[in-house]
């Protein structure tokens, strides 16, 4: 059996929020790169793939030391989900890996060891899939009913309690994604079997969605991993 770990980076050209997003300057380079060097970086990852519909893209991923797999464009569109591009990279590596990591450029927040403690956590663990989280450490979440009504979802407002009583609750930060080639053929999913999180700081949970999100996801970048990624510390 393989030991083979890979990890895919799923970016597609198209991007209504920012377009171009993948390919904008980040902190001196292009987004895309981030998730690049932190995987090349890794001891653990014995290879590291890019699919992309977009040439740019993938010429940039090369650059980068990143492999390039062609997305179709109808496994690029709007409404095409990460496994999909998942299962068609998977057609073009050629000896099947034993665990793939899943990363998205839009989440840069990693420190420089997140990649290699996740996966030895998912093998120590026995995973069969995980993701990347954090603590939520106090957020007393609502939503709205039908009709205008508020309704408290995570806890009862009626007996709203001490906060260090409540059980801890996580959140999924998008950063990292861990499974199974054999999970996602199953289920068609990232996710099944014994499910595992590795945990992030809060900070690192933000991503960059829309136009509002660069700056923070800047500064946050900057202050928090410059020391270890930017030249002069940041």
């Amino acid at each position: 059996m393989s030991n083979k770990v890979v990890a895919i980076i799923p970016a597609r050209g198209g991007s209504k929020g920012i377009p171009r997003k993948n390919i904008l300057e980040f902190c001196g380079r292009p987004l895309i790169a981030w998730s690049i060097l932190q995987a090349v970086n890794t001891p653990e990852i014995d290879a590291v793939y890019v699919t992309s519909d977009d040439d740019e893209i993938l010429d940039i991923a090369t650059s980068y030391g990143a492999q390039k797999i062609k997305r179709p464009d109808e496994m690029s569109g709007d409404t095409s989900t990460s496994e999909s591009a998942i299962a068609h990279a998977l057609q073009g590596i050629e000896s099947a890996p034993a665990i793939i990591l899943m990363l998205q450029p839009t989440s840069p927040l990693r420190k420089p060891d997140d990649l290699s403690c996740a996966v030895r956590q998912f093998k120590t663990e026995m995973w069969d899939s995980g993701f990347s989280g954090a603590v939520l450490e106090d957020f007393l979440i609502w939503k709205r009913k039908p009709g205008e009504v508020m309704e408290s979802i995570n806890y009862d407002y009626k007996n709203r309690g001490r906060r260090q009583d409540r059980e801890h609750e996580y959140v999924e930060n998008g950063s990292i994604y861990l499974f199974k080639p054999e999970i996602l053929a199953k289920n068609n999913n990232r996710m099944g079997g014994k499910i595992g999180i590795y945990l992030m700081d809060f900070w690192q949970s933000f991503e960059i969605d829309e136009p509002g999100d660069w700056e923070l996801i800047e500064i946050l970048f900057k202050v928090n991993l410059g020391k270890s990624y930017l030249p002069g510390g940041g």
